[in-house]
């Protein structure tokens, strides 16, 4: 069962039509909808199903569509918070609570503490290849990653992205500040791995 459109027509919003009326009214691939549902208006083209039923084809990435480098620092910093929260947490509950002696706390503790940043690559790898394509500080910040066509990545890029990262951070940094000198503001790790981190708006 398709959802029924709200058409933009000569600016101002019009009905909602079913399929079958949008195919006689020749929507074109540039004409906005929206279903109800929907919060914003968006180009019958950047929507997969019109793409599907009315032959469009799907729009060329843009530049104004692509994450910024600020997008994405807030979004790992939010990251970061989550993931050490949970592990927080985890030390309270498990250490704090179960264990008693207090030689064994401190170790069970430094050992939990150690294993963030190794959760929070698996975190990455699971969530930017499901179907959210985001993490939750991503998801926040209303950017996802996707492939160089704009599709959900696989598991096996986002293990080779995130993996990759090692190489931005061995370049003293310099692999994440490749950003800002190159159009589609992929960092080294974007560029290795055959990824685009973008805005939520285009599909």
């Amino acid at each position: 069962m398709h959802p029924n459109y709200i058409l933009v027509i000569n600016g101002k919003p019009e009905g909602p039509f079913s399929i079958d009326e949008l195919k006689a009214r020749k929507i074109k691939p540039a004409d906005f909808v929206k279903t109800p549902e929907m919060p914003d208006y968006k180009e019958a083209q950047e929507i997969a199903e019109l793409r599907e039923l009315f032959g469009f084809k799907k729009p060329a990435l843009l530049m104004q569509y692509f994450g910024s480098f600020d997008q994405r620092l807030l979004a790992s910093f939010l990251d970061w918070f989550i993931v050490f929260g949970v592990f927080v947490v985890v030390i309270f509950v498990v250490v704090l609570l179960v264990l008693q002696d207090k030689e064994t706390r401190m170790t069970a503790s430094f050992g939990l503490l150690a294993c963030v940043p190794f959760a929070k690559i698996i975190y990455h790898m699971v969530m930017e290849s499901s179907a959210k394509q985001a993490t939750y500080g991503k998801l926040m910040l209303k950017i996802k990653v996707v492939d160089m066509n704009g599709d959900r990545i696989t598991f096996g890029k986002a293990v080779a992205r995130n993996l990759c990262k090692i190489f931005s951070v061995l370049t003293f940094f310099i692999g994440y500040l490749l950003a800002f000198f190159n159009k589609k503001q992929q960092c080294l790790h974007d560029m290795m791995a055959g990824t685009l981190v973008i805005k939520e708006r285009l599909f």
